[in-house]
């Protein structure tokens, strides 16, 4: 038509713009919901809190976790048994669910931690990240099933029955006595009185982290940065243009 004018295309950011946009949402987002859950007041560290963001977002992203489920849950391996070192986090509320005890492995270490195996028999606990999937009623009762994500560290939880389940050998009173949390035969066992509580908060399809201490060799694709800030923007609707 006479006089009209094209318009002209939108631009287009470069990607290393979009990437760069994206990674600072990312950081401004641990940021800000780890000072709305008062984090520093439960004793978490931002570090171990960043990673497990980065493995919730990728593997709800990919479909291994439930994406409405804005629950995740951190075991840091890296404290001793004597400290509550489990954090269950309500994402979309900001705001921490439960802080509790949580028992590793006899063959794991006696308060602190030391090694963790993914092999069936070991009783040492697994590090990585874990998908929950359905309670049942076991021999400690109100059991949850986890469904490991990580090859080579912990995608044997399920033949090895690890699994979240309370025990009487997690409580305050048997720190007092004995210095240290028993242990389990590689299960997260938790405080009898919450072990249903947190079961029925986490159960089919949370995430949850177990971290480990520095001294132990550990890497997971979950933590890779890239697909970690993509997943976040996507699942967050900041793809950028």
């Amino acid at each position: 038509m006479a006089g009209s004018r094209a318009t002209a295309p939108a631009a287009v950011a470069p990607a290393s713009i979009v990437r760069a946009q994206q990674l600072a949402a990312f950081d401004q987002y641990v940021l800000t919901s780890y000072a709305g859950a008062h984090l520093t007041s439960y004793g978490m560290s931002p570090t171990v809190y960043r990673e497990a963001l980065m493995g919730y977002y990728t593997l709800t992203k990919k479909g291994a976790a439930v994406a409405g489920r804005q629950v995740l849950t951190i075991i840091d391996y890296a404290r001793p048994s004597s400290q509550k070192r489990m954090w269950v986090i309500d994402l979309r509320r900001q705001k921490v669910l439960f802080h509790t005890l949580v028992a590793h492995g006899k063959n794991t270490g006696n308060d602190v931690a030391q090694t963790f195996s993914n092999v069936e028999g070991s009783e040492m606990s697994s590090l990585g990240f874990y998908v929950t999937g359905q309670p049942y009623q076991g021999k400690h009762g109100l059991s949850l099933k986890l469904h490991g994500q990580d090859a080579r560290y912990n995608t044997n939880a399920a033949t090895r029955a690890v699994v979240v389940h309370g025990a009487d050998y997690v409580s305050e009173n048997f720190v007092r006595q004995h210095g240290r949390l028993g242990r389990s035969q590689g299960c997260p066992a938790l405080p009898v009185q919450q072990a249903p509580q947190v079961i029925r908060t986490i159960q089919n399809g949370t995430v949850i982290y177990a971290h480990g201490p520095s001294s132990v060799n550990f890497s997971s694709s979950w933590l890779k940065l890239d697909p970690a800030i993509n997943a976040f923007a996507q699942l967050r609707g900041l793809q950028g243009s």
